[in-house]
């Protein structure tokens, strides 16, 4: 079988959550397929990196999707050509967009409908495209998938699709991340906190990640409980708004909070591994990786008491309302000053993180692209 994959968020040292279930997925389905062709569209050059088998022929199709426009021209008017071009068989979209003008069966994997519960979380021209297409691609999918029981029902209920031609797909967590030894440990607060102790925040600085919330919460900890404990908070700035400089500007102590900017996976396994805890306070997730990186490095969380998030981390999170200052400051002070409380989460978090495994979220994927065949008629033996 001829098989075209959107791989236009496969971006050397700028893998985001959608680009790493893009790459940890079909880096295994293409080696444990090799029977079929996978035809990987980018955007742009590629890295040689992402073609990870001889079964894999890289396509570029130029202008790179970046801006609502130009995904029209990709989506609308290049890719349906591509695809026939192609003779493609079949069409996986791991980011969710799709060619409405191909009849060529699809499986779209949908993460999160954020942008239709908070369109003001992001500029408008973008929020107004993805309410606009997202909907005609849920319709137009033979079959879609998405990353938590969560997201499956928010998809079924908004896009009006049968639920039963949803397939949730957890995402995985690289075997990188592990418990640090104490002597790393020490290194890693070296490293990120001038020796200090810190609470760290995982997430580019967009919005729903709650950062603006989760500076006045840690400033509030700091000045009711004061301690040596930083704020360590690993992203990019790209999304630096009002909201963000307006409560920076009420912090009292600017000084306890680092920014690293986005940090390679090395780097993060430490940085992750040397935290007392893992704040999470976004309002809205489709899976929250983070969450499960922290459980995997046996680091207590400190997360939203929304959305996936209390499918995702269960009893091993200590949660709090996104929404109020004061309870996200008292539950990280809560798992900050009670070592009892800190252990027991870490331990329920390394037993709770063996479920998410980048091997079974390959295998899952699989089965929904199956599951599409099935439904489109396909024969996956062509």
């Amino acid at each position: 079988m001829r098989i075209a994959v959107n791989t236009r968020l496969l971006l050397p040292n700028k893998l985001e959550g959608i680009g790493w279930f893009t790459h940890e997925t079909l880096s295994r389905i293409v080696r444990a397929h090799p029977e079929h062709e996978f035809f990987f569209l980018f955007d742009r050059a590629f890295d040689p990196r992402f073609v990870y088998a001889p079964n894999v022929y890289p396509v570029v199709m130029f202008p790179p999707t970046r801006h609502p426009l130009l995904y029209r021209l990709w989506f609308d008017w290049l890719l349906p050509r591509k695809l026939k071009a192609l003779k493609a068989d079949a069409f996986i979209s791991p980011d969710g967009f799709l060619a409405l003008h191909s009849a060529v069966p699809t499986l779209a994997v949908m993460h999160d409908l954020n942008f239709e519960h908070y369109p003001e979380d992001l500029p408008k021209k973008y929020s107004n495209y993805y309410r606009s297409y997202f909907p005609r691609f849920a319709r137009h999918a033979t079959r879609l998938a998405t990353v938590s029981e969560f997201s499956r029902r928010d998809i079924a209920a908004h896009y009006e699709v049968d639920p039963t031609h949803i397939d949730v797909v957890y995402n995985g967590v690289s075997a990188v991340y592990a418990p640090l030894e104490e002597v790393e440990r020490r290194a890693a607060r070296d490293r990120f906190a001038d020796g200090a102790p810190y609470i760290i925040c995982v997430g580019s600085l967009h919005p729903r990640k709650n950062i603006a919330r989760l500076l006045l919460a840690f400033d509030q900890l700091i000045t009711n409980h004061p301690s040596e404990l930083r704020l360590l908070i690993v992203g990019e700035r790209f999304w630096w708004d009002e909201r963000m400089q307006q409560a920076w500007d009420q912090l009292k102590h600017p000084d306890r909070v680092i920014f690293t900017g986005r940090l390679g996976q090395d780097q993060l396994r430490l940085a992750m591994g040397g935290a007392e805890v893992l704040a999470f306070t976004s309002y809205f997730e489709g899976f929250g990786i983070p969450v499960a990186e922290a459980m995997r490095c046996g680091v207590p969380v400190v997360a939203a008491e929304a959305t996936c998030l209390p499918e995702i981390a269960g009893d091993a999170a200590h949660y709090c309302d996104p929404f109020s200052v004061a309870d996200i400051s008292r539950a990280l002070h809560e798992v900050c000053s009670d070592p009892a409380l800190a252990d027991q989460l870490r331990k329920a978090g390394l037993k709770r993180s063996v479920r998410y495994d980048w091997d079974a979220s390959a295998t899952a994927l699989w089965a929904s692209f199956e599951r599409m065949c099935t439904d489109a008629g396909l024969d996956l033996n062509t």
